[in-house]
């Protein structure tokens, strides 16, 4: 077990986390970047409204982050975080190295939380084949690719009719498919029914199938079709589904955090900067802001770093205060 001080930990590689790293890197600060390899958007074909980027590979995008976060100095970790606690006026992390047999402890002044989020998917046989592919959920990151197309709307909650007005500006032949409500508690859920937005979808020419969906038929993972309860088909070229977003707060709620919960999901609260109520401790990307995209979430990840230095060079000053 090895024990290496930093100014900062950052937990997690994607956008938020690498953006983060940069400006830490930028101010001179060691950073430490500790990434399972799970990026959330690994499914996808490409990176959307990425500016000067636009529809890169996910995969390129991270390898040019690290890269140009590895040019100011930052340090880089493979593996999972294990524990975290407090430590000294810092934190003291143990983690699960890929390359390493034995635990690795780390131990650092300040923490930045960019740990993302899982997506939640209906239980529908076939929705997590195409998941990233012809199954998606958000119209700006891939709503332009299915433009003109047949798409169905896998409804079971709310967001059914919002997503049918935002997918029915890109084509007219959106279809919402019923799906089962999926209560909190855990009980059996209820058929979806359009109720007070029956005249919303009926406005924008948008049906609704005439039975519950059961299954998508996909050929690898591109979707072919929509099987109903009443043994009716509709052909389909992709399906809008609305997933639980549940941002990973375990190494929060180690340290003390409460988060907190939000009808789409679960977040870790933040300030504007990505301050949480836990000293010391900063979240940004999709562990702080569900609906987060790339840029969004890289920009995040880069107001964190610069909170996060600027707190540590007040602490340090008033260090240099005490001493003289």
């Amino acid at each position: 077990m090895t024990t290496t001080p930093y100014d900062v930990a950052v937990i997690g590689g994607g956008p938020a986390g690498l953006g983060a790293a940069i400006a830490l890197g930028r101010s001179r600060r060691s950073v430490l970047v500790i990434d399972a390899g799970e990026p959330r958007n690994a499914p996808a074909q490409g990176a959307h409204n990425v500016l000067g980027l636009e529809g890169i590979a996910p995969a390129e995008l991270l390898s040019r982050g690290r890269s140009e976060a590895s040019g100011y100095g930052v340090a880089f970790l493979n593996g999972a975080v294990r524990t975290a606690a407090p430590d000294d006026g810092g934190f003291r992390l143990t983690v699960d190295a890929a390359d390493r047999q034995d635990a690795t402890e780390i131990r650092a002044r300040r923490l930045i939380l960019a740990t993302g989020l899982v997506d939640v998917l209906p239980e529908v046989p076939g929705v997590r084949e195409g998941w990233g592919h012809s199954v998606l959920h958000c119209p700006y990151c891939h709503g332009w690719e299915v433009r003109d197309r047949r798409i169905g709307i896998l409804a079971s909650d709310a967001r059914a009719a919002h997503q049918a007005l935002l997918f029915h500006q890109l084509s007219d032949r959106v279809t919402i498919l019923p799906g089962w409500t999926s209560p909190a508690d855990g009980t059996p859920g209820a058929e979806w029914e359009p109720g007070e937005d029956a005249a919303l979808l009926a406005a924008l020419g948008v049906p609704v199938a005439s039975a519950p969906v059961t299954a998508l038929k996909l050929d690898g993972t591109q979707v072919r079709r929509a099987i109903l309860a009443d043994g009716t088909s509709l052909e389909l070229d992709a399906v809008a589904v609305a997933p639980s977003f549940v941002a990973r707060t375990e190494i929060y709620e180690q340290l003390g955090g409460d988060p907190e919960e939000h009808p789409m999901g679960r977040f870790i609260p933040a300030d504007p900067t990505g301050r949480t109520p836990v000293t010391g401790v900063w979240a940004a990307g999709n562990a702080q802001n569900l609906m987060a995209m790339v840029s969004a979430s890289a920009a995040a990840g880069v107001q964190a770093g610069a909170a996060v230095n600027a707190d540590l060079a007040l602490e340090d000053a008033e260090r240099l205060q005490d001493v003289a």
